[in-house]
């Protein structure tokens, strides 16, 4: 039957940033479809790890500062899910930061900061968990990019050059990987009502002009990605290979 092929059963995914929105959402999605998750952020994701239990699962919880992270603390991260449970099949890149501000007047360590978090830990992480999907001839690793993998934004130079080197890094993975029975793929969630978009929400004007050109005529939500995630973390999406899939409400065609 079709649908089982959308089944995550004895799949075990590692899931970055998942407090709350995306990540929570991804999280709640993948174990929903059957896969057991663990769970690595900056701080205990608390109801994240509730909401997983009352599924029946067991998550395991790391706690590690994606700006200060050193490659083999991101590699221990991933060692320590197949010591938990014997393996790693998906890896969900979603953990990230936005700092706004002028460019003129962009502090360098907002700079670091966003470059820090959104493209070096996607790396380290990307190629730890792909040592591992080699060796057992299959994995999935899933990055979240952004519209602004595609566009330019406004006061976000950080956060627009990590998304669009994400993108170019999904594509990078993709062709390395997919000879050994691994695919990369990307989501780009449009705009979505999270604690990312606040200061953009409460700009009256500002929030008008973004959903006037959505197709869909509003913000989208973090359950919105789900069924995608599941999807390219399924065999399922088995041909699906260096994707970047927006789910924008069609905001990228108008």
């Amino acid at each position: 039957m079709i649908l089982d092929s959308f089944r995550l059963d004895g799949k075990v995914a590692l899931v970055t940033g998942t407090s709350r929105g995306l990540g929570q959402a991804a999280a709640l999605a993948l174990a929903e479809a059957g896969a057991d998750v663990a769970l690595l952020d900056r701080s205990a994701p608390t109801e994240t790890i509730a909401l997983l239990e009352d599924l029946g699962r067991a998550p395991l919880s790391q706690q590690l500062d994606f700006a200060t992270a050193m490659p083999e603390e991101l590699e221990a991260a991933v060692q320590a899910v197949v010591d938990r449970f014997g393996h790693i099949d998906i890896l969900v890149n979603n953990a990230g930061v936005i700092r706004r501000a002028p460019l003129l007047e962009h502090p360098a360590s907002d700079w670091d900061e966003v470059l820090a978090v959104n493209l070096d830990s996607v790396f380290h992480l990307s190629r730890a968990a792909a040592r591992r999907f080699v060796a057992q001839g299959s994995g999935r690793i899933i990055n979240v990019a952004s519209m602004l993998s595609f566009q330019g934004g406004i006061l976000v130079p950080g956060y627009t050059a990590s998304k669009h080197a994400v993108a170019g890094l999904t594509k990078a993975f993709a062709n390395e990987l997919a000879a050994h029975g691994v695919t990369a793929n990307a989501i780009a969630p449009g705009y979505m009502a999270t604690d990312n978009t606040t200061a953009i929400r409460a700009d009256g004007e500002r929030e008008k002009a973004i959903v006037g050109r959505i197709p869909a005529g509003r913000w989208g939500t973090p359950g919105d990605l789900q069924g995608a995630f599941v999807f390219l973390a399924s065999p399922a999406s088995g041909y699906v290979n260096g994707a970047i899939l927006p789910v924008d409400g069609g905001w990228l065609v108008r």
